[in-house]
């Protein structure tokens, strides 16, 4: 009977032995697993914070100018837009106006005053935006030029960007055919 007894010791013994083993590997595949996943997403969190947050000094946005000293004069790109749909340019432009709701759209125009024409700019997917205090600086965008006619709605939701007054607003009724840009990139010229 002894022998029984000291077998079923033995027996929980071993199976003590078996289910500790069991929960130290459990645990430690869980805090291995926490702590795979704690750095993972602290990195993406880093990498969007300084990805997002743009420093005090910044004169680049988006993906910046490849070449800023090969930057048409925009009445140069006016004049190609008279023939063409569209045309993929560097142009240097001086900033009269800014979104002053997220600053997601600027207005340019020649800044040697050879064209009175306005070319209203925005940026790829929403991928970056202007400081709102912009207007009256110069700037070099990169990006494609085009013409789009702009309906009575979008002109209205800009001009309420603006800050318009209703009034201003109001007298909004026919649609603009619009020489326009699409910037990659932009460049505070200094």
């Amino acid at each position: 009977m002894r022998y029984r007894i000291e077998f079923r010791e033995r027996e929980v013994s071993d199976n003590k032995t078996y289910f500790c083993a069991r929960i130290l590997s459990q645990v430690l595949m869980k805090k291995t697993t926490f702590l795979f996943l704690f750095v993972a997403v602290a990195t993406t969190w880093f990498a969007c914070k300084s990805a997002s947050t743009p420093a005090a000094d910044e004169t680049s946005f988006g993906a910046g100018v490849s070449k800023p000293d090969s930057a048409m004069a925009l009445a140069s790109v006016m004049t190609q837009l008279d023939s063409a749909d569209s045309t993929m340019v560097i142009v240097r432009g001086k900033v009269t106006e800014v979104c002053q709701a997220k600053g997601c759209w600027m207005n340019v125009v020649d800044p040697t005053g050879a064209s009175t024409d306005t070319m209203f700019v925005q940026f790829q997917d929403y991928g970056f935006f202007m400081p709102k205090d912009l207007a009256g600086k110069e700037v070099i965008i990169e990006g494609k030029a085009y013409k789009q006619e702009t309906s009575v709605e979008e002109l209205k939701h800009y001009a309420e960007d603006a800050g318009k007054s209703a009034e201003e607003i109001a007298a909004i009724t026919t649609p603009v055919m619009e020489k326009k840009f699409m910037a990659t990139g932009v460049v505070i010229a200094k």
